[in-house]
């Protein structure tokens, strides 16, 4: 049998379609057959018709049909199912041949070309005698045939057709050659497919009627085949569910065959094959969960049916198939659309698959283990006269035999040592590592991190079984990191351990090295006898000699890599190997640690490295050295120890690098950082522990910044959260639990002796110059050399803020906004010890808000570290938060001559302007001078003095001006007028003469300028007295540019008797004045209402009282009649 015997065959698992065969095509030589051909095979969609179509020539010999029994009464079946059935009605015996021939229905040899295609649709049938296939006739016509009854010669001719060639009607086609081929193409497979369909339809019925005749007794066999051939009828037919019961059918009857080792591997061998059929179905009819149940059930029947025990490796082979052919139809269903889970999923059918493999693989070494004198039997007892077997799963030896005695024993040996000797010469590793790749894939794309992992580990061992050492040490060193990682270190111990083999048999130095560094380690799990070989092994490969061949390889490929070794020790090559060993678990554990997390630079850099051996031996070292990120520090942290190669593993007390197994090693550097460090951080960017010597091999162990390794994290993890009391050691020896990993520290300037001192008056006021005293005074015992200063708004602040602060030495001047936001280096020059020195630091604000400045000192001064002198930069900040406000608000209103708020002036009429300032700074304020700045849209109407000059304002208090403003007429449509600027200048009560007045300008607002077609204004004293008269005149001017008809009346007063025109109709001309004299005579005391002046404009409506009585008075204080000695004090009043 060939290795491949436990692949399913290839009808079994392609989807049956039904078989169609064409003839009368000639598509090598003609283009229109040739065309015919391709619409039907190339470029297929899914949603046409299934069906396989082939091209025969027309006297094709199909396979005989053999004669129809009568009776199986006799009948003793010699197999389940003949290995050609399947292929024969996939691919030989078609459900329809289709004959195609050349005919319009206007040919004029009509005749000759009727008998000529009636003969080859006899020689047609002449080949499928006996068979139920249909036959069916295409004729290619080259015109577009009319609609069915039109054509009267079409039909004529078609039913003489069908008659010469005795088809139905619905067997005879016609297919125009145009250029819509495609579609009529498409029309007759659906015709093809429904004449299939009634093929296996018939094809079922014939062999149903065969159960009549069949008995359980000696038919049991028929019953399963019979059962199968129905199911793969309705599989061709595309009836998928009857296909599914059938199967289901066919496996219930397979395991009720009686079963003996002459018959186990034919049961087990179609068990499988239906159960394929079953599974393949219930993932298309997407219910996986049944195929699932189905595959269970199959595996629990079918595991214990072994067969014979000599063949035991047989079973394991077959049931390794088993779960390989579930898992391909799992993840093919999954490529179509299932959704499988993390649990579910195919690669533990794979996975299970590759474990029978490797069942599979002991058996057939156990049974297989024959002695080379054994040769193969002959004459083949696996050679068969055809070549293949008739039945499914029989032994070739033994063909069609059913009975359970075995006829011939010698034969049977024969047999089984044939087989046994195929199946050593069968690559097991290659079987199981396709098997562990496949189940890796699915682990890993439905992450399963173990999974993957695990399975990956059993690839490179099986890859080491199979010799092939670089693939197994690739997988096995992917692995480590996970297996250290999660801390399996008795897992880690197992695979180092294959790794050290694969690296000794293919003699790689440095994965050797690596392997024993770890083997050695805390983290391995192997006894001390086993350690302590490992560390001679590794001494020896330093010493340029072989190692001792690792226990438990095969003797063949020991002698192998002792010649490999024997060549690495002649050959001159590299001697250095640098490991690094930051990513597992050496047998020597380090830790850097600085004293502190920063030093002055005028303080000695002090840190130390502390050494742990795990190893059984105590081991001397050559050389430890540290390296930084400068590595002009590197020369003073180098310890050096000279011996002999052979006392690597002669413990000394003396060796300044021994290290003793469990024993804490501590050494001490110290070194002085450079001036030009400052502000940087000195890292630890490694550690390096050199063992063996240049004359031998040297071997590099290399820590990556201040050590660790693997394990430490979780080590110290584990230490931080034990609530063990450590034991009191010796003052000499150090708890390594207790240490932790400092491996960087900061190098900072000198502690600065100078006094820092800063005064001034806050708040600050915006635009003024704001000063600040910087007091420096020296603490040093020697002198300041190159003392400068920073001074401003320290940076990263907002913006805004920066670009609207400005810094200056000169407070004389207003700084413009060409001055920084931050004053640098300002030289200041040498200072004496004890010296004091002080600086004035102007500054202007231009916003409120809150402002941090800064005030930076720094200088040059000599020192001396460790014997060394050093020019050292010390420097010193402070930071001050200062607030910047509003010296004053300044508040505007408009007011009519008699005081009344106005939200609008009007044309060419006096109105006043009041402002306000109100002192918001806790400091005194001067004003020294304010100003109005009118806008060519306003007038004076007075002299514009400052009546706020040289006033002094208190926190809280205020100054208030009033000026007399008009504004002439402005254009319709005009908005607001611009009425002009108001500028204060002022300073701090407090500064000195000669720091500069701040001018503040405050625009006014816009105020809405309206006309109006009379003014009024009245001519009155300021008071009166009862019963004395009081001369009134109103003066009314004509605005417009119309003659004015004016209405005039006036209401009496009750505190009032008047004279004058009560009432009276005038006309004003334009631009012309006319005046009202009344005499008033008070009747009472008090602040009283005068007698009401009203006027209407016949021209202006809109023109009302209420608008008139914004410029005449309404009221006037009557003083009382009193002696006149008093008059005088009344009217100061």
């Amino acid at each position: 049998m060939s290795p491949t015997q436990w692949d399913f065959p290839v009808e079994l698992c392609c989807r049956p379609m039904a078989f169609v065969t064409l003839t009368g095509l000639d598509v090598t030589y003609n283009a229109i057959h040739r065309a015919i051909w391709d619409a039907f095979c190339v470029n297929r969609r899914a949603d046409r018709v299934p069906i396989s179509f082939k091209v025969l020539p027309g006297d094709h010999e199909y396979p005989k049909c053999r004669s129809k029994r009568t009776s199986y009464e006799w009948y003793i079946p010699k197999g389940i199912l003949k290995t050609g059935w399947m292929n024969k009605h996939l691919n030989l015996v078609p459900a329809l041949v289709v004959v195609f021939y050349e005919l319009d229905w206007d040919e004029p040899q009509w005749k000759e070309k009727l008998l000529e295609c009636a003969t080859r649709v006899e020689i047609v049938r002449q080949s499928l005698q006996g068979r139920n296939t249909k036959v069916a006739v295409v004729l290619i016509q080259k015109k577009t045939p009319l609609p069915p009854g039109e054509d009267v010669i079409a039909s004529e001719r078609a039913a003489a057709l069908c008659n010469a060639c005795d088809l139905s009607g619905k067997s005879l086609f016609v297919l125009p050659h145009t250029d819509h081929l495609v579609g009529y193409i498409i029309r007759l497979e659906n015709a093809f497919y429904e004449h299939a369909q009634t093929y296996y339809y018939t094809e079922i019925r014939r062999v149903k009627s065969h159960k009549e005749f069949l008995n359980k007794t000696t038919h049991q066999l028929l019953f399963v085949r019979h059962q199968f051939k129905i199911a793969f009828f309705s599989e061709l037919k595309q009836d998928t569910q009857n296909a599914l019961k059938n199967y289901r059918t066919a496996y219930n009857l397979v395991h009720e065959l009686r079963s003996h080792e002459t018959n186990m591997l034919e049961i087990k061998t179609m068990a499988g094959f239906i159960n394929y059929k079953i599974c393949r179905l219930c993932f298309q009819h997407n219910t996986p969960l049944d195929a699932i149940a189905q595959f269970r059930k199959h595996i629990d029947l079918c595991k214990k049916k072994i067969g014979s025990a000599e063949l035991s490796f047989e079973h394991t082979a077959w049931m390794s198939k088993q779960f390989q052919a579930f898992g391909d139809l799992f993840d093919e269903a999954i490529k179509l659309g299932l959704t499988a889970i993390q649990t579910q999923n195919p690669g533990f059918y794979y996975q299970q698959a590759a474990h029978y493999a490797q069942e599979r693989k002991q058996l057939a070494s156990q049974l297989c283990n024959h002695d080379p004198s054994v040769s193969y039997p002959t004459p083949d007892p696996l050679e068969t006269a055809m070549g293949v077997l008739d039945f499914y799963g029989q032994r070739p030896w033994r063909q069609g035999i059913l009975s359970f005695d075995l006829s011939d024993p010698d034969k049977e040996k024969s047999g089984i040592l044939a087989l046994q000797l195929k199946e050593k010469n069968i690559l097991h590793s290659e079987l199981i590592i396709t098997l562990l790749s496949n189940a890796v894939a699915q682990f890993k794309k439905y992450k399963c991190p173990r999974m993957k992992s695990h399975l990956m580990v059993q690839m490179g061992e099986e890859y080491y079984y199979a010799k092939d050492y670089t693939k197994a040490l690739k997988l096995l060193d992917y692995v480590m990191c996970d297996y250290r990682s999660e801390r399996w270190w008795t897992l880690l111990t197992s695979i180092l351990t294959t790794a050290l083999k694969c690296s000794y048999l293919m003699a790689q130095l440095k994965d050797y090295m690596t392997y024993s560094l770890e083997l050695l380690g805390r983290a391995s799990t192997l006894t001390d006898d086993q350690k302590s070989r490992i560390e001679k092994n590794l001494i020896k490969v330093l010493m340029n000699e072989s190692p001792d061949p690792e226990p438990g390889c095969d003797a063949s490929v020991v002698k192998t890599a002792q010649k490999l070794w024997a060549d690495r020790v002649s050959l001159a090559g590299s001697n250095i190997f640098t490991i690094e060993v930051q990513d597992f678990v050496p047998f020597v554990q380090c830790k850097a640690k600085f004293l502190s997390p920063s030093f002055h630079v005028d303080d000695p850099v002090q840190f130390n490295v502390y050494l742990k051996a795990d190893c059984p031996h105590p081991i001397r070292f050559s050389k430890l050295c540290v390296g930084f990120n400068n590595q002009e520090y590197n020369k003073y942290c180098i310890v050096e120890e000279a011996y002999q190669s052979s006392d690597i593993l002669e413990q000394s007390s003396q060796g300044t690098v021994c290290l003793v197994p469990g024993k804490t090693r501590k050494f001490t550097f110290k070194f002085v950082a450079k001036a030009e460090d400052v502000g940087k951080k000195i890292e630890i960017t490694s550690v390096d522990l050199i063992l063996g010597t240049e004359t031998g091999r040297c071997m590099i162990l290399n820590w990556r910044g201040g050590g660790g390794d693997a394990a430490s994290p979780q080590e110290a993890l584990q230490a931080a959260r034990s609530f063990k009391r450590r034991p009191k050691l010796p003052e000499n020896e150090v708890c390594w639990d207790s240490v932790t990993i400092q491996a960087s520290t900061m190098i900072i300037s000198r502690v600065p002796k100078i006094s820092v001192q800063l005064r001034h008056e806050p708040p600050a006021l915006t635009n003024e110059m704001y000063c600040l005293f910087v007091t420096l005074q020296s603490q040093e015992k020697t002198v300041i050399k190159d003392m400068k200063i920073t001074a401003g708004l320290k940076p990263g602040q907002d913006a805004n803020l920066t670009q609207k602060t400005h810094v200056t030495l000169n407070g004389r001047q207003i700084c413009d906004d060409s001055h920084p936001a931050l004053l640098t280096d300002i030289p200041v020059g040498d200072l004496q010890p004890g010296e004091k020195i002080e600086k004035a630091i102007y500054t202007r604000c231009a916003t409120v808000g809150t402002r941090i400045f800064l005030v930076y000192v720094c200088y040059l001064i000599n020192t001396t570290v460790e014997d060394n002198e050093i020019i050292c930069k010390c420097h010193k900040d402070e930071t001050i938060t200062i607030e910047t406000v509003f010296p004053f608000d300044v508040a505007v209103k408009f007011v009519s001559t008699k005081f009344e708020h106005l939200d609008r002036v009007y044309a060419d009429i006096p109105f006043l302007l009041m402002t306000d300032i109100l002192s918001a700074s806790p400091w005194a304020l001067t004003i020294e001078n304010s100003q109005l700045l009118l806008a060519n849209s306003t007038i004076a109407v007075d002299q514009l003095e400052s009546h706020v000059e040289k006033v002094v304002l208190q926190t809280g208090e205020s100054a208030s001006e009033c000026f007399c403003l008009q504004c002439p007429p402005v254009s319709s449509g005009q908005g607001g007028v611009a009425i002009g600027r108001y500028v204060i200048s002022w300073k701090r009560s407090s500064t000195m003469e000669n720091v500069p007045i701040i001018t503040t300008v405050t625009t006014l607002p816009h105020v809405i300028v309206e006309s109006i077609p009379l003014h009024v204004r009245a001519d009155l004293p300021s008071f009166g007295r009862v019963r004395e008269s009081l001369p009134v005149k109103y003066h009314l001017q004509n605005k417009t540019g119309l003659v004015q008809d004016i209405d005039i009346s006036v209401e009496p007063s009750d505190a009032f008797m008047f004279s004058g025109l009560k009432q009276i109709r005038l006309r004003i001309l334009p631009g012309a004045e006319q005046e009202m004299l009344y005499n008033f005579y008070p009747l009472m005391a008090g602040y009283q209402q005068l007698p009401s002046l009203n006027i209407s404009l016949l021209r202006f409506p809109s023109f009302t009282n209420q608008l008139l009585r914004r410029f005449i008075p309404t009221h006037i204080f009557v003083k009382p009649q009193g002696r006149q000695a008093n008059d005088t004090s009344i009217e100061a009043a």
